[in-house]
């Protein structure tokens, strides 16, 4: 089978793509100040923080402004006043009332919506936001370019399958065009950070605000105690330990990198153990989370997570 054709027509699609993508990344638009500095959520959104973050930084800044009144691990709704909200922020609140259902006080884990309610209805709230203050932009001006380029991918994928048939290359161009056009169309307009955007998400602007720690005591644990891990250390040089996190937190270190960390509760100690983590594993575990960790105790540093499970 005669397969030149159907393979330069991919070789043209991939490069208008290309093309596409290289043009879309310039940045026109003229460069600004932000005009109000950029809310927690919004920093959290741009610095690549899960969506589970963004939501509990929105929460908490609201209670800091007096919208909610946060005891340790349990929240409760202040009267509404007629303060303006943003619009993230009212769906915030129009959430945490509906999963509160009445009850005077909640733990703040209990709030949490599903992830994929965040995705889909907070996260382009916050994103909007992000674009309003200057700190971000659309890739496409229109949805215009991504249909037609997951339109355009007829062309190779007809090619090829009139040349190969049902083997091997047909199912292969079949199964790339359709995640390739999934991919444009899922994508939507894009989201990209503009340079005030990438100088917010940029490392050192981290916030540590003491105000705002998100714990967990549903181990158990009476949200008081942290030690180091180098106070308990005991056998070799690694070992496995597993419990919950119970809380996170940031140090900043000047012009030093920040370092991350967590505190694990094993369900039955009055303390909870304090590890250093990699930003990646900081990000990936949350309040709550059950997890196992290869850890080295005299330094404190967590060497991997073996085992990882969300609990809500």
């Amino acid at each position: 089978m005669d397969l030149v054709w159907p393979a330069t027509t991919w070789a043209l699609w991939v490069a208008t793509l290309a093309a596409a993508f290289k043009v879309s990344g310039r940045d026109r638009t003229p460069q600004r100040e932000p005009r109000h500095p950029a809310p927690a959520p919004v920093a959290e959104l741009l610095r690549g923080m899960r969506v589970q973050d963004v939501f509990h930084s929105a929460l908490f800044e609201l209670a800091g402004r007096g919208w909610a009144i946060v005891e340790g691990d349990r929240l409760s709704l202040a009267p509404r006043r007629e303060e303006p909200l943003l619009p993230y922020e009212r769906w915030v609140l129009d959430q945490v009332g509906a999963r509160m259902g009445g009850a005077p006080r909640a733990p703040v884990i209990a709030l949490m919506p599903d992830g994929q309610v965040l995705d889909r209805e907070f996260l382009p709230l916050v994103r909007q936001r992000a674009i309003d203050l200057g700190l971000a932009r659309r890739r496409w001006s229109s949805m215009l370019v991504p249909v037609l380029l997951a339109c355009a991918l007829v062309v190779p994928w007809f090619a090829t399958v009139a040349a190969a048939g049902l083997s091997w290359p047909g199912m292969i161009a079949t199964m790339v065009s359709f995640v390739a056009g999934s991919g444009l169309l899922l994508a939507g307009r894009g989201f990209l950070l503009t340079p005030a955007g990438r100088e917010v998400a940029g490392p050192g602007q981290v916030e540590v605000n003491p105000q705002q720690e998100w714990i967990f005591t549903g181990s158990g644990w009476h949200g008081v105690e942290i030690v180091p891990a180098a106070t308990i250390a005991q056998g070799g040089k690694r070992q496995e330990i597993g419990g919950h996190v119970v809380k996170r937190w940031i140090e900043v270190h000047g012009d030093s990198e920040n370092s991350y960390h967590i505190a694990v509760h094993d369900g039955s100690s009055e303390k909870a153990v304090a590890f250093r983590v990699k930003q990646g594993v900081y990000q990936d575990v949350l309040p709550g989370d059950s997890v196992r960790l290869l850890v080295r105790p005299r330094s404190g540093a967590v060497v991997r997570l073996l085992a990882h499970e969300r609990q809500w």
